[in-house]
Formats: C-alpha cells, sequence, structure tokens
C-alpha cells in the first residue's frame, strides 16, 4: 500500500494531457455536434423563422387589405349617407313647394266655387222673384177680370157700382198681400 501510494502521489504530480480532460472531450462533442447537425438544425430552424416570417407577413398584409377595404366602405357609406341627406332635403324642398302650390290651388278652386255659388244663388233669386212677380201679375188679371164680369153682370147703378168698386179694390189688395 505504501508503494501505491507512492506510485500515486508520483502520477498525480504528472499533468493530464489537454485532449484527456473532459472540457475537451465535451467542446469536442459540441464541435463535433453542431459540425455534423447544425447545418440541419440552422436550416430547420431557419426554415421555421422564414415560415413564421412569411405567416406574420401575410396576416400583415391582409390586416392592412381588410383596413383599407374598411376605409373604402366607409367612404362609400359616408358618400352615400351624403347622398341620402340632400335627397332627402330635396324630397322635403319639393313637398314644400307642392304643398304651397295645392294651397293656392284649393284657394283659387274655393273662390271659383264660392263665385259660382253665388251667382247660382242670385239666378234662383231672380227666378223666383220673377216667379213671384209673374203669380202677382197672374193673380192681379185674375182679380181684375173677375172684378169685370162681377161689373158687367149686375147693373151698374151709382150707388152699387160704387159698391162693387171698393169691394173689388178690397179684395185685390187682399190677393196681393
Amino acid at each position: 500500500m505504501i508503494i501505491s501510494q507512492a506510485f500515486a502521489a508520483e502520477t498525480s504530480a504528472l499533468p493530464e494531457p489537454f485532449y484527456a480532460t473532459t472540457s475537451f472531450i465535451v467542446a469536442g462533442a459540441f464541435v463535433l455536434f453542431f459540425v455534423f447537425f447544425g447545418k440541419k438544425l440552422f436550416g430547420a430552424v431557419g426554415a421555421m423563422l422564414d415560415d413564421r416570417s412569411d405567416k406574420i407577413k401575410a396576416e400583415l398584409d391582409e390586416a392592412a387589405r381588410l383596413r383599407e377595404e374598411a376605409q373604402e366602405l366607409l367612404a362609400e357609406y359616408e358618400r352615400k349617407q351624403h347622398e341620402a341627406i340632400s335627397e332627402a332635403e330635396n324630397i322635403i324642398t319639393a313637398a314644400r313647394e307642392e304643398a304651397a302650390r295645392l294651397a293656392v290651388e284649393a284657394a283659387d278652386q274655393l273662390e271659383a266655387s264660392l263665385k259660382r255659388s253665388e251667382q247660382l244663388a242670385m239666378e234662383r233669386i231672380k227666378q223666383a222673384e220673377a216667379q213671384a212677380l209673374g203669380e202677382v201679375r197672374a193673380t192681379a188679371v185674375d182679380v181684375a177680370i173677375q172684378a169685370t164680369r162681377q161689373i158687367l153682370e149686375t147693373d151698374l147703378s151709382g150707388s152699387k157700382s160704387k159698391e162693387l168698386i171698393d169691394g173689388s179694390i178690397k179684395e185685390l189688395e187682399e190677393k196681393l198681400h
């Protein structure tokens, strides 16, 4: 045992060669790993990042396209709204003008209708007056004929004739009123 201790003391004093250390072996394995698999690994990681980048770019392009479409739709709807407001104002203006025109026309028609009614009433009054005058004349003629008949039928003595004339006049007044 003593010998082995002495040998061990001698061997431990000698430095280990650099290629025999664990750090060198780990570093070599690391380098060999990247030499063999690095190209594939970087290619796969690069392809994955490129795919992700393409997807993000496509999503950004789609978002920009959708934003442009939304702005176009907004502009179109605002234009349509302005057109609708303008058209509504035109309709309201036209309706007001039409209402004013119809009011004037209705007033003119009412005035013409009232004039026609007044004229018809005046004509009816004239006809009634003419008819009443004709009836009065006919009655006066009838009374005069009857009075004449009575005078002629009876003897016309002085006192009697006066009485007949006075009676006829009274009858005439009663019939005229």
